[in-house]
């Protein structure tokens, strides 16, 4: 009897021990399955870093988020922020994750066509995988909205798309960000946000009459349709301190007690006070490593 009960403890232990193997593969499995599916929850973090709002929801009292209508004026002509909420005709929801992904890295529709810069790919191309993977779990939870996309009213002949392959040609890189070795991590992370997730570089780097960006001239101040996007090198910003810089982009508030133009007030309502305490510091820590740039002439 004693032997028996020895056996039949060591089979009881032995099934303890296969029964807790099984649970961790399964976990594992069902982690790497999220992982794959992205992180609804993290995707919304992405979207506000990301500055999505602000292109494509109309400004209008009411609008519905993401619906598009946003009126972007540029010197080529009025774009307009398309629908990416998951409706069937009016947004995106006939495309897979493998034309989202197309569309931040390329820079291309689902049909192969080219979108026009003022999409910021160029900037969005740096996305990680997973960054990319997120965004689109999360753009999936959102409700449905019909509102149809407005066509863009462009200066001739900047509405040819075709005339879109030469301006790749010669201003854009589709890869991922790298890492720069000789920085540290906080920096990386810095230079991530501010030149792939909020691309920075967009309004705050002067463009050439193509409207490419001005090379050794990078976040050195430019011009957009509300006036004068300022110098983000340490040129303009030694004037403030971390603590200082950290609560404008938080609050809007200025050391002087003035407050930002209406467009950066509204990327610090949606975009820059939504940064987590530690990509807060990283952006910061990244803006102060910059090569300072003289201001240019106006």
């Amino acid at each position: 009897m004693l032997g028996f009960q020895r056996i039949a403890g060591g089979l009881s232990q032995l099934s303890r021990l296969f029964f807790l193997a099984l649970l961790g593969v399964m976990m594992a499995v069902g982690a790497q399955a999220q992982t794959a599916q992205g992180d609804p929850k993290k995707g919304q973090y992405l979207a506000a870093v990301a500055g999505c709002m602000g292109c494509h929801t109309d400004a209008t009292p009411g609008a519905v988020p993401y619906a598009g209508g946003r009126r972007l004026q540029t010197p080529f002509g009025v774009f307009y922020g398309p629908n990416i909420t998951p409706h069937p005709s009016a947004g995106i929801g006939k495309w897979s994750e493998a034309d989202f992904t197309r569309a931040i890295r390329l820079g291309e529709r689902a049909d192969g066509q080219h979108y026009f810069p003022a999409f910021p790919y160029a900037s969005f191309t740096g996305m990680s995988d997973t960054d990319i993977r997120d965004l689109w779990a999360y753009l999936r939870t959102l409700a449905s909205a019909e509102r149809a996309n407005q066509a863009h009213e462009l200066r001739f002949p900047f509405g040819w798309r075709r005339l879109v392959t030469a301006w790749k040609w010669l201003f854009f890189v589709p890869q991922r960000a790298g890492v720069n070795p000789q920085a540290s991590a906080e920096v990386n992370r810095g230079a991530y946000i501010a030149g792939a997730l909020s691309h920075c570089t967009e309004c705050h780097t002067p463009r050439n009459f193509l409207g490419g960006p001005v090379k050794g001239r990078l976040l050195g101040g430019g011009m957009i349709s509300e006036g004068r996007a300022p110098n983000l090198t340490p040129t303009r910003l030694k004037r403030w301190s971390d603590a200082q810089l950290k609560e404008f982009l938080r609050s809007g508030a200025t050391p002087e007690g003035d407050v930002p133009a209406e467009a950066m007030e509204e990327i610090i309502r949606n975009t820059t006070s939504q940064l987590s305490p530690q990509d807060l510091g990283a952006l910061v820590a990244y803006l102060r490593s910059l090569p300072p740039l003289a201001e240019e002439k106006r």
